[in-house]
């Protein structure tokens, strides 16, 4: 379980923060899943780098969490 949790908080964290150097400086336009959260759910619109930076900081949470799980 804490191999799959920190799979899932890497894989979260690296899309945010590539997600928000896309939309800061134009890098890492291969990236489809940033453009699908940003630009898919109109809410979002206007708000592309902060839905970046709360996927970064979730990844960053399961990360954390992944550490601190222990097995019974």
């Amino acid at each position: 379980m804490k191999k799959i949790l920190e799979g899932i908080g890497m894989v979260l964290l690296v899309v945010g923060v590539c997600g928000v150097l896309r939309e800061l400086t134009g890098w890492f336009r291969f990236l489809g899943l940033t453009r699908f959260v940003t630009e898919y759910f109109d809410f979002l619109h206007g708000r592309e780098i902060f839905a970046n930076i709360v996927i970064a900081v979730v990844g960053f949470a399961v990360l954390m969490m992944a550490d601190q799980y222990r097995r019974a």
